[in-house]
């Protein structure tokens, strides 16, 4: 078990190094210090005096990967690549273009992307599961066909109309929540319900369409004809046997939520006014502050690995073939 856990995590350094050096690539090579003075001046004829001020204010001044003019471990350590990419490992995202410092916002916004994301990962998915085992266990009646087509008309309607749906009805119509905004303490639950409730339904869909086809595909094999020809009821079969067998692809459908728990939905929390890090990811890309891009992107790669490693240890527990292998 402890080999398996260590393998896993020595897998997932060299994923996380390479994610590193392709954004650093991405940021730095492709789009130079050069261009990210020009596009931060706003200019049409910038001096090449004013690019080299803004760089070294800014500290992108230094060269990529390689400090000729220092000396010892200088040449190495005072270079953009060691400021501004291997830190992060240390989770030093450094500061923001307009000075902030990046740590800090993303340990003042976590929380409130926090209190949108866990409720809606918790109750979702129990309500998913819920309601695709219903449509299992009434397979082939008219009721499994009315959930179907349920499902299939919410997933092909697009997200940003169940927020503006929301909005009016709960927020202008029935002004059960307020429409937008948020106020930190105790009063922060009328700010987050109307954004948990839309999540909830714009996902129920697709989520319960999966779950359901994960299920049927387990109920034709032959260990639940065993479990039915032992006596057990229909209930017991589809909550302690399928369920169970099941387990291994929903908790890897549950690894792409992980990030977003601590991240945030962009387009959620940008149309609510909620002050997380999704919506500091969009104004950071429409006030092209790279610093900020930059760790985020280094944060969810991070997050993601990090939830692909508790996937692997989950599996562990709900199948013990991978532990003997």
């Amino acid at each position: 078990m402890l080999n398996y856990i260590v393998r896993r995590i020595l897998y997932a350094i060299p994923i996380l190094l390479g994610v590193n050096l392709l954004t650093f690539a991405l940021f730095f090579m492709v789009n130079t210090p050069d261009d990210m003075a020009r596009i931060h001046l706003g200019v049409k004829h910038v001096t090449p005096e004013a690019i080299v001020g803004w760089k070294a204010e800014h500290g992108y001044d230094k060269p990529l990967f390689y400090n000729g003019a220092a000396d010892g471990l200088e040449t190495v350590s005072d270079t953009l690549f060691t400021e501004k990419s291997l830190k992060l490992f240390a989770l030093d995202f450094g500061a923001a273009d307009d000075g902030r410092d990046i740590a800090r916002e993303i340990g003042q916004r976590m929380w409130p992307s926090l209190a949108i994301a866990l409720p809606t990962f918790l109750v979702g998915l129990l309500a998913y599961i819920s309601f695709a085992l219903l449509l299992v266990f009434f397979r082939g009646t008219p009721l499994d066909t009315a959930g179907v087509i349920l499902c299939v008309a919410l997933m092909s309607i697009s997200g940003l109309f169940y927020v503006i749906g929301g909005q009016f009805l709960m927020g202008k119509l029935w002004h059960w929540f307020p429409i937008s905004g948020y106020q930190p303490g105790l009063d922060a639950w009328k700010f987050l319900l109307m954004p948990v409730l839309v999540s909830l339904v714009a996902g129920i869909g697709d989520s319960a369409r999966f779950y359901r086809a994960l299920f049927i595909e387990e109920i034709g094999k032959d260990y639940v004809r065993t479990a039915r020809a032992k006596g057990l009821s229909e209930l017991r079969v589809l909550f302690r046997h399928i369920l169970g067998n099941a387990m291994i692809p929903i908790l890897t459908g549950v690894v792409v939520v992980i990030p977003r728990l601590f991240m945030g939905s962009l387009i959620i929390e940008s149309f609510f006014g909620i002050p997380g890090l999704g919506s500091y990811t969009i104004d950071a890309i429409q006030a092209q502050d790279f610093a900020i891009v930059r760790s985020m992107v280094f944060l969810g790669s991070l997050l993601y690995i990090v939830g692909l490693v508790l996937t692997d240890i989950s599996y562990t527990v709900v199948d013990p073939r991978v532990r003997l292998e």
